[in-house]
């Protein structure tokens, strides 16, 4: 005796009837399945090239009516191995044609490839506006403390330790030669490079108020860097502390131009969308920016390194220009001469 034989007609009546309708529902739409698990399982193994313009243009409509037909599935209660089968290739597809396109090591190749200098070339107004507002922030600096010395402490803060007017030019010399016997050059540097972290952080993250406030930023941080030209000049120690300066700063100050730019990007389209929605027009540009932000950590790092490293071994002006100018160098060719691959890096 077996099973069937136990259950009421009206039962096993139930069952074929169930059955009967799935199978009618996979035969219906079979074919549309195995057309996307044939699609799927390429693109899952890297055979790109094997699949039809056709496959390709197919693939998002594919996915839709498979979602549709495990939508329907689930609510008539259709046997667990139709719907386990649709689940995984739902699941499947969906990474195929939402998910993430490349890898990191990818993403990364097409960022320093040609991604990042694009997009610092699509903001170059906003660059070379932040630039202008730099030179003029440390011109101010100058100018204050040339007529009030006591600007001085103002605008460099807890920044300038002994290196104050009235110093004598031998105990400014020694504030910049001789750095390895200097434990607290070290600690100058790390808030020197602590203060321009921040400061570039922040010229991005206030760029929303229509950039106002990043550009102020820009002039304040610059101010203080004037402050302390115009100390170490009046010691005729300018073209020692520019070299000093010039080792790490090129590209720390380079890092602080990219932030300020990029806070502006994003401040002037919201203030000047154009013709395009202004959120549209604020999305677009907070991708671009965004993209820029990420290689200005990258420049804050390497600027870090050349802070910890270089300028306590080079310990010389001459040798201090030329590793500084090779990296401004090298940062400005990259952005501006440099084409790369061309290709396009989503904003993480």
């Amino acid at each position: 005796m077996n099973a069937a034989t136990l259950l009421p007609d009206n039962a096993i009546f139930a069952l074929e009837s169930a059955a009967l309708r799935s199978d009618r529902f996979r035969l219906e739409r079979e074919a549309d399945w195995q057309r996307l698990e044939a699609i799927v399982t390429r693109m899952e193994k890297g055979r790109l090239r094997r699949l039809s313009d056709e496959d390709l243009l197919a693939l998002p409509g594919l996915y839709r009516t498979v979602a549709s037909s495990l939508s329907i599935a689930r609510e008539t209660s259709l046997d667990a191995a139709t719907l386990a089968y649709l689940e995984a290739l739902v699941q499947r597809a969906w990474f195929v044609v939402y998910g993430p396109r490349s890898s990191l090591w990818d993403w990364l190749r097409g960022f320093l490839g040609g991604g990042w200098s694009a997009a610092v070339r699509a903001i170059w107004i906003d660059v070379l506006v932040a630039l202008a507002v730099m030179i003029a922030g440390a011109a101010v600096g100058w100018l204050l403390v040339s007529h009030d010395a006591d600007w001085y402490q103002i605008l460099v803060g807890d920044m300038a330790g002994n290196r104050v007017p009235g110093a004598t030019p031998e105990a400014l010399r020694q504030t910049i030669f001789g750095d390895t016997d200097q434990p607290g050059m070290s600690v100058f540097a790390a808030q020197l490079f602590s203060n321009n972290a921040q400061v570039s952080i922040l010229a991005f993250a206030l760029g929303f108020a229509f950039g106002i406030p990043s550009l102020l930023l820009l002039v304040q941080n610059l101010a203080s860097l004037g402050a302390m030209l115009w100390l170490y000049n009046s010691a005729g120690l300018l073209v020692d502390f520019a070299g000093w300066l010039a080792i790490h700063g090129t590209t720390e100050l380079f890092a602080i131009l990219l932030a300020g730019a990029a806070g502006l990007h994003i401040g002037r389209a919201i203030a000047f969308p154009g013709n395009r929605p202004i959120l549209h027009a604020t999305a677009e540009a907070g991708r671009r920016a965004a993209l820029v932000m990420t290689g200005v950590v990258l420049m804050l790092i390497v600027a870090a390194l050349l802070e910890g490293f270089a300028r306590q071994l080079i310990d010389q002006t001459f040798g201090r220009f030329v590793v500084g100018g090779f990296m401004l160098a090298l940062w400005s060719a990259y952005f501006f001469a440099f084409r790369g691959n061309r290709g396009k890096v989503r904003a993480a």
